[in-house]
């Protein structure tokens, strides 16, 4: 699991972070709203028939790379706590050690930061490149990085993954002291000593893994896309009225994947998980047929599919701009390290909880052998992907500002990686001076409260060369009762 420690803080400690409704694109991120604003190669996936607008710098060829973003969301956290749990992770990242008591107090806002629901968007902008020219229309290539986690997960389950074979569940624990092997109940006030010599925790009446859980949720996937797209004008006059067509699609490797749901109707589990990340089956991938091994390195895929996007845009009068845009249908299959859930009773556990504030981690506790979960492999499954609907709307007002609306709705909010509700906004370009622009906006729904992001974006030789940072929420700088953490950046933009 040390990779996905390192993929996903890596970013977070340089303090990056992505908006759930764009792609890495911060210059979305910093004002909500992105339909009928992105256009080269940050169409991809949002609007591709933009891609048939030309740029309002002339330029044909768009290039870029190094574009980040990251985000940390909680429902019910204030700012503080998320800025506490941030620190902890990034100190673990960058091997500083933590002092003991500051991972008790870490642990304990880790523990009501799982209750309270968490939500991880991160992506990274490998390499983009469009062209688009006023005859042929536009055409654009990318390769982007997507990790997406959310998790909300009951006291019980939340004490067996931080505590593990410590847990208050188990009511016994067996203890070994050089060659004696006894059982001692589980006080909650055992010393240091004995609980570091524990080696399994044991519970006289055991519940059903369903009912433990029951009320808990774990959706996560990890994709890498390479997306092309066309677009183009299909017909009309700009200054009277145009309509332009777009296309997409990318083929995806998927790293890994987890679905987990418990509720009153019973658990539902199935992953797949990259042998890059370490975890221990044990026996039981002896009998799996989709065992899969990897020593070292980067993660290799478990998963390929497929996504198309279509969609279309009007423009009216010269500044008025409707767009509508259907993105990511498709599927991944999963033929490596498959597996699902048994209902079984959870009797005991020999696996420690977790040692770090990293909640992506609770996958080991889980899944590893001596873990709680009861798994059993499986040769194939097939995930939808996380399509989504967008419908925009912008005005143009020349070279000062332009205002715009967006809404964003998922096709299935059970599937792994897609929004869980539709989420609204509305936000503004303003160029104060030729080089500099500003954004701002405000959204709402999802799993969102309200947001007001801000962003700011420096372009040099009219156009020949771009950056910028931006922000998902305003607030999380100023107010303590935000519930994010969120900041945007891109460079090493390039148009000619």
């Amino acid at each position: 699991m040390k990779f996905i420690v390192f993929l996903t803080f890596w970013v977070l400690s340089s303090g990056f972070l992505k908006a759930q409704t764009q792609g890495a694109s911060y210059t979305d991120v910093g004002r909500g709203v992105a339909t009928t604003f992105v256009t080269d190669y940050h169409a991809l996936g949002i609007n591709t028939s933009a891609l048939g607008i030309p740029n309002r710098y002339g330029k044909k060829f768009t290039t870029g790379m190094t574009e980040f973003n990251l985000g940390l969301y909680s429902d019910s956290l204030s700012v503080d706590r998320l800025k506490s749990l941030y620190g902890a992770i990034r100190d673990q990242v960058t091997g500083k050690e933590i002092p003991q008591s500051t991972w008790q107090e870490q642990k304990n806002n880790a523990q009501d930061y799982v209750l309270s629901g968490l939500s991880i968007d991160a992506s990274y902008n490998w390499f983009g490149w469009s062209y688009q020219g006023k005859r042929f229309g536009g055409i654009a290539l990318s390769i982007s990085e997507h990790y997406n986690w959310y998790s909300r997960l009951n006291q019980s389950t939340s004490d067996i993954i931080f505590q593990g074979k410590l847990s208050s569940y188990f009511d016994s624990l067996t203890v070994v002291f050089g060659t004696d092997t006894s059982m001692i109940q589980n006080t909650g006030t055992l010393t240091q000593d004995t609980l570091d010599n524990v080696i399994e925790g044991t519970v006289s009446v055991p519940l059903n893994l369903s009912g433990l859980t029951n009320g808990s949720n774990i959706r996560f996937t990890w994709n890498r896309h390479y997306n092309i797209g066309y677009g183009r004008k299909v017909f009309g006059n700009d200054s009277v009225f145009a309509v332009y067509a777009g296309i997409g699609g990318r083929f995806i490797q998927s790293m890994a994947m987890v679905d987990l749901i418990s509720d009153d109707n019973g658990i539902r589990m199935n992953s797949s998980i990259s042998p890059g990340f370490n975890l221990n089956y044990g026996s039981i991938a002896n009998l799996n047929p989709s065992s899969f091994y990897q020593t070292g390195g980067i993660p290799i895929p478990v998963g390929t599919g497929y996504g198309v996007d279509v969609s279309a845009s009007v423009k009216m009068f010269g500044m008025f701009t409707i767009a509508a845009s259907v993105n990511n249908l498709g599927a991944v299959k999963y033929k490596r390290n498959v597996y699902s859930v048994r209902d079984t009773l959870v009797s005991n556990m020999s696996l420690s909880g977790l040692d770090d504030v990293n909640i992506t981690n609770s996958l080991s506790p889980m899944f590893e052998e001596g873990g709680f979960l009861s798994l059993e492999g499986k040769e194939s499954y097939t995930v939808k992907n996380a399509a989504n609907f967008r419908l925009g709307a912008s005005l143009d007002l020349g070279k000062f500002a332009s205002l715009g609306f967006d809404l964003v709705a998922p096709f299935d909010s059970g599937i792994p990686g897609s929004i869980v509700n539709p989420i609204y906004s509305v936000g503004m370009d303003l160029n104060v001076v030729k080089w500099l622009t500003l954004s701002a906006g405000y959204f709402g729904g999802g799993i969102y409260k309200d947001n007001i992001p801000v962003g700011i974006n420096f372009v040099f030789g009219d156009g020949t060369y771009e950056f910028g940072i931006s922000s998902r929420d305003a607030i999380t700088f100023f107010l303590n009762d935000s519930n994010s953490i969120s900041t945007a950046f891109g460079f090493a933009r390039v148009r000619f």
